[in-house]
């Protein structure tokens, strides 16, 4: 009983951590989603590609069901999953990223939690999870690219949350002050260090 509980609450934080991936590109123009938005050239569109490339390997490859969509061998990987080429489509993408949910869900439905996987990209001894550990592993991957992807967001129009449904108006004047409070507490901070 417990292990359908766990299973069932670590899938539906994943559906939601997906879906809040995918709602960060609402509303934004083609250049918004692909553009480089750190030194690294992290950006939003290249965010939701890599999700849907780990999910992909991580419910496929690794419990010996392969994806239905093509994938490059993981031995391969060169970066390209961290950006969209000018060929590639927000719709192609996007759709890609959904079909890898079903794929990802009936792998998660049809398996126990202690069904045995193999990962061969990681280390041994870890290199033979279960389904559970390695559902933890993608909700974290999941939820730590959904963060990268709010705070991306923000830095282009300053929208926020995990739904839109949540979304709060932007008060521009309260956000500037509140941000000019932080501010002064940091260089307050740093002169009484120095």
């Amino acid at each position: 009983m417990i292990d359908e509980f766990a299973k069932d609450n670590l899938h539906e934080r994943l559906r939601r951590d997906r879906k809040v991936l995918l709602w960060k590109l609402d509303g934004l123009s083609e250049y918004d989603v692909r553009r480089p938005l750190t030194v690294t050239g992290t950006n939003l569109l290249g965010l939701v590609k890599h999700v849907a490339g780990v999910e992909a390997r991580y419910f496929g490859e690794v419990f010996d069901r392969p994806s239905p969509q093509p994938l490059p061998r993981w031995q391969d990987h060169d970066g390209s999953d961290l950006w969209a080429a000018e060929d590639e489509t927000r719709d192609q993408i996007v759709e890609s990223y959904r079909r890898t949910w079903e794929h990802s869900d009936t792998t998660i439905d049809e398996l126990p939690l202690d069904a045995p996987g193999h990962v061969p990209w990681w280390p041994e001894p870890h290199s033979r999870p279960n389904l559970f550990a390695v559902m933890v592993h993608v909700l974290g991957e999941t939820v730590r690219h959904a963060g990268h992807a709010d705070i991306l967001r923000e830095n282009i129009d300053g929208r926020t949350g995990m739904r839109p449904e949540h979304e709060m108006r932007i008060d521009e004047e309260a956000r500037g002050a509140y941000w000019a409070k932080i501010e002064q507490a940091a260089r307050s901070a740093a002169s009484i260090k120095a």
